[in-house]
């Protein structure tokens, strides 16, 4: 019978949980994944794939600089995967666009700009303003209605699908072990380690980490945190593959590498439905079609909706147990952007047992002192 005994088992086998297992594989740790399967809420199936840093903790500047450092360190991340999976994530990194449909839309953008930039994240030429006939410049065949756009170099994409794939395949040739279809309800912590049972039987570890998206609200209270957690579903439209259209990403249009354009932008509290709603596409399709008029000529082929993993406050967050010290979790919904500070910072975290006072903004005491 193969040894189930790990120094770490990850719970969850989505972006968050496969980064964390990469970084942790590549210091030599014996690793294990426990995935409850495709009968998971996959956040990663309607993650847009953006790497995006303009917009990103406007009002929280931890975040802002976690999401900075995470995007100056995907090129390393996205050569690393290539180079261990054979799988190329698709990583593009020529900056990014927030188009604006009017002047006080504009203004108000610059605005924001200036202040997540000057004022929050100083970065020398991070970001400009790009009026209409810059902005045409950059992306031809804007619509009559878009005035201008925010540019940051900083942004880039990805594609999420293979990212995941890259991730898991990276695990395995590391020697990490896949535990598919281990619906985990809840840890046991043991007086030394932690114990779970899974498909196939008992697994035994030194750390856990709960990485399990919007299953962590039900998990954590077993290692002695409290992760409260809410589903905000986005819906996504795909067309059919054309030409290139649209040379950089923008928030709310992307063209994937493979061709096809994904649309996409809404956020909406439904609880657990992660369906489609035609008034909801007809919106998102609507704002698409006035930033570019091509895109009428393209048939959608696919249309979906899925779960943002989302905190009380939108954050991250980043937790270790007071109780039972080798028990961390880790609740975030954007696992693109975040994905190369999960490789390596949080899987540096979790090798040396505790996490960084850098990490400390990210821990459950900033809920608690909201709610005071």
């Amino acid at each position: 019978m193969t040894d189930l005994r790990y120094d770490v088992l990850v719970i969850g086998g989505g972006l968050i949980g496969t980064a964390v297992a990469f970084g942790l594989l590549n210091k030599h740790l014996k690793v294990a994944v426990a995935d409850q399967g495709d009968t998971a809420h996959r956040a990663a199936r309607g993650n847009f794939g953006l790497v995006w840093v303009q917009s990103k903790g406007s009002t929280f500047r931890p975040y802002a600089a976690l999401t900075r450092r995470s995007a100056e360190t995907w090129p390393r991340l996205a050569a690393e995967l290539r180079e261990v999976s054979g799988i190329d994530p698709g990583f593009q990194q020529a900056g990014g666009v927030t188009f604006c449909h009017s002047e006080s839309e504009f203004a108000q953008r610059a605005d924001f700009m200036r202040h997540q930039f000057d004022a929050d994240l100083p970065y020398p030429d991070a970001y400009r303003m790009l009026g209409r006939e810059e902005l045409a410049r950059l992306v031809p065949g804007i619509g009559p209605k878009v005035v201008g756009a925010s540019y940051c170099k900083l942004d880039g994409c990805a594609n999420s699908l293979r990212l995941l794939r890259a991730l898991h395949t990276a695990c395995q040739k590391l020697g990490g072990r896949y535990l598919p279809n281990s619906n985990v309800k809840a840890v046991r912590p043991l007086a030394s380690g932690f114990t779970i049972e899974s498909a196939s039987g008992p697994v035994f570890a030194e750390r856990v980490v709960l990485a399990a998206g919007l299953g962590n609200a039900a998990l954590a209270p077993s290692v002695g945190l409290e992760t409260p957690l809410k589903p905000v579903r986005g819906q996504i439209l795909v067309t059919e593959k054309t030409g290139a259209l649209l040379p950089v990403p923008s928030h709310l249009i992307r063209q994937m590498d493979e061709g096809t354009i994904i649309i996409g932008d809404s956020q909406e509290d439904v609880g657990f439905d992660d369906g489609t709603e035609l008034g909801v596409l007809g919106t998102i399709s609507a704002r698409a079609l006035d930033s570019l008029p091509a895109l009428a000529q393209l048939r959608v082929v696919r249309a979906w909706g899925a779960l943002r993993v989302m905190s009380p406050d939108g954050f991250p967050l980043y937790q270790q147990s007071v109780r039972h010290r080798g028990a961390f979790a880790f609740s975030v919904h954007s696992g693109v952007t975040l994905a190369a500070i999960h490789a390596y910072q949080l899987a540096d975290a979790v090798a040396l047992g505790a996490l960084p006072e850098s990490l400390a903004p990210f821990s459950e005491e900033r809920l608690a002192l909201q709610a005071a």
